[in-house]
C-alpha cells in the first residue's frame, strides 16, 4: 500500500500557533505559548477555520494510484502547491500498479488484471522503442499506475478532505490514504496528535448523521475511530 511521510518543514506546533495568531487579532499577550495553546484549543471547539490556514504541513505521497491521487487533487481549500512525478521526463517502462482488494480475491480477475498491465508496459516500451517521445508514450499509462506526490497544504483543507473522504462512501484506495495521513500527522508531534484526534472526523461524526442521500448505513458516534 501507500505511504505518507510528513516532511521537515511542517509546523511541529500548529495549536500554539493558531493560538497566537488569534491573539494578535485579540490584542492578547502572545509572549506566554502556555496560553497560545489553551487559545488555539478555544479557537478549535469555537470553530474558527481561518486560523486552521496557518501551520504549514509538507508532505510526500507514494504508493498509491494515479486515480486516487487524481481525486486528492480536487480538494483545494486553502490554496495547497502539489509536485507530481513526471511522465514527461520519467520512463515508466516497469511501471508498479496498485491491486484493488476485490481483484486480489478472484484468481481469473487478478489474471486479467495483471495480463493487462503487463501488455501495457509492452506496448509503452513497443512505443519508445519506436522513437516516441516519453511524454507522448506516457497515454497509455493506466490509472491504477502507482506515482509520487509531494504537497504543502493545511489544516483547514486537511480537515475537509479527511471528513467527506474517510466516509465510507468514498473509493476504498482515499480511505486508506486518509487513514494514513492522520496516523502520520498524529506521529508528527504531540500538538498534531490532539488536533487530529479533535478535528479529523468523518462528516456523519460531525453531524450525527449521515448526509448522504445513499449513505452506507452506519453512523460513526463523534466518539469513534474508523
Amino acid at each position: 500500500m501507500g505511504k505518507v511521510l510528513i516532511m521537515e518543514g511542517t509546523c511541529s506546533n500548529p495549536i500554539t500557533l493558531m493560538g497566537k495568531m488569534a491573539g494578535l487579532c485579540y490584542g492578547s499577550n502572545i509572549q506566554d505559548d502556555n496560553k497560545n495553546y489553551l487559545r488555539g484549543l478555544d479557537c478549535i471547539e469555537s470553530n474558527h477555520g481561518r486560523v486552521l490556514e496557518f501551520p504549514t504541513i509538507y508532505l510526500s505521497l507514494e504508493g498509491y494510484s494515479a486515480r486516487t491521487i487524481r481525486q486528492f487533487y480536487t480538494h483545494i481549500a486553502g490554496s495547497p502547491s502539489r509536485l507530481q512525478s513526471s511522465t514527461r521526463y520519467i520512463n515508466y517502462a516497469n511501471f508498479d500498479v496498485v491491486t484493488p482488494p476485490k481483484i486480489m480475491k478472484n484468481k481469473k480477475a487478478l489474471e486479467i488484471y495483471e495480463n493487462t498491465m503487463e501488455r501495457l508496459r509492452k506496448d509503452f516500451n513497443d512505443l519508445v522503442n519506436c522513437g516516441i517521445p516519453i511524454e507522448d508514450c506516457s497515454l497509455v499509462l493506466p490509472l491504477g499506475m502507482t506515482t509520487k506526490v509531494c504537497c504543502k497544504t493545511n489544516p483547514r483543507a486537511s480537515i475537509s478532505m479527511y471528513e467527506q473522504r474517510a466516509c465510507l462512501r468514498t473509493y476504498w484506495e482515499f480511505r486508506e490514504l486518509m487513514k494514513d495521513y492522520k496516523e502520520a500527522l498524529s506521529n508528527y508531534s504531540e500538538e498534531w496528535k490532539t488536533l487530529c484526534d479533535l478535528t479529523f472526523k468523518i462528516k456523519c461524526q460531525k453531524a450525527n448523521r449521515c448526509l448522504e442521500k445513499r449513505g452506507c448505513g452506519i453512523i460513526f458516534p463523534a466518539s469513534a475511530e474508523k
